[in-house]
């Protein structure tokens, strides 16, 4: 079912790199935001400006499954199973499992009953990273029926998919009679289970932009025409939803009194603002990469960062952990100065991990 034909494009692994680098600055933030007087704008930088970066991850994952996929051909589901399992399951279980026994050792936390245990797997509850995994694994699953969906998609019904996911999204982020249904149920509910953890698991939240991605996947050609004709036009959509979501993050804090806290939580990437952004972000990044050139320095490092950016995406929570670990033992609070050390540390200690494993072909 797949189409060699096309040639590889290096936006997808840059964009993997830039959103590896937004996913730990949203990590961070959430440290930053234990400070009761933090800068905001710095909160902003953070877990604002970064809120692109795991939508983006479904549409450049939608993006290379559709890019040379065959329409027309049968498609081996079993074949595709089996091999992104491999890539994602795999390192996800495994993963997960680590997870459990560090945080038994460093936080006291305790090795999960089995029936717990089946409850942090599927749901991605090993470490605060990993439910994107899950999400994306269910987006696997579903194969079948995106490979329908976009054969048979038409203007009208892709505008309606993208009117339904504001809704649900409002729905599942704000609609106060689902909180309180939800905590009505009783704790032992499985069916409060699932819908406490819905935003770990439930791939509706992120339909539209998969899709996105693989329409323009299969309409590749028109797409890259489209983002060599409209620099302009992509540059200001990206700006201007950046800027709505912005406003929305300081509105709330400024005119309605939410603390940063309650900002961050409410100005996410499921909310309307947030969803603009991460659709003008996702062509913005793929405009910029497909048709620029940084030099051979950036580009390298752009390639760099692309490479390792799933190790990191898996990784980062450790050096967060001993890092915060050795800032306390410093008497070293979590002002804007630290918060930014921090994040540079995490990273290029990633980096490094990433690096050794590669060098020492550790966990391949």
């Amino acid at each position: 079912m797949k189409n060699p034909a096309k040639p590889r494009l290096k936006s997808i692994e840059y964009i993997r790199g830039i959103s590896m680098l937004g996913v730990a600055a949203i990590h961070i933030g959430s440290q930053y935001l234990m400070n009761p007087t933090p800068n905001l704008h710095l909160v902003a930088l953070f877990e604002i400006v970064s809120r692109f970066s795991v939508p983006i991850f479904f549409f450049i994952s939608a993006f290379g499954l559709f890019y040379k996929i065959d329409l027309a051909a049968p498609f081996d589901y079993e074949n595709f199973l089996r091999r992104r399992f491999k890539a994602v399951l795999v390192p996800y279980l495994l993963w997960s499992i680590f997870y459990v026994i560090h945080d038994n050792f460093f936080y006291g936390s305790g090795i999960p009953a089995p029936g717990y245990a089946l409850e942090i797997l599927f749901f991605g509850l090993a470490k605060y990273q990993l439910y994107f995994l899950v999400i994306l694994i269910w987006f696997y699953l579903l194969m079948p029926i995106w490979i329908k969906i976009v054969r048979e998609m038409t203007a009208k019904k892709f505008a309606a998919i993208f009117f339904l996911q504001i809704l649900f999204n409002c729905f599942s982020s704000y609609d106060t009679n689902l909180t309180a249904f939800v905590n009505s149920l009783p704790d032992d509910s499985i069916l409060k289970m699932f819908l406490m953890w819905r935003l770990n698991w439930l791939v509706l939240h992120y339909v539209f932009i998969f899709l996105l991605g693989a329409i323009l996947a299969v309409n590749s050609g028109r797409f890259f025409r489209f983002m060599k004709d409209n620099k302009k036009i992509i540059n200001a959509s990206f700006a201007l939803t950046l800027t709505m979501l912005l406003s929305w993050f300081y509105f709330l804090i400024y005119r309605l009194n939410y603390s940063p806290t309650a900002a961050v939580n409410t100005a996410h990437q499921l909310s309307p603002p947030g969803f603009l952004y991460t659709i003008a972000a996702s062509i913005f990044f793929f405009m910029l990469f497909e048709n620029f050139s940084f030099g051979e320095k950036i580009d390298s490092a752009l390639k760099f960062l692309g490479k390792h950016s799933f190790f990191v995406y898996l990784f980062h929570p450790i050096p967060i952990a001993y890092l915060l670990l050795i800032f306390g033992k410093l008497n070293l609070v979590m002002n804007s100065t630290n918060a930014i050390i921090l994040y540079f540390l995490t990273v290029l200690i990633s980096l490094a991990a990433a690096k050794f494993k590669e060098k020492f072909q550790l966990f391949s």
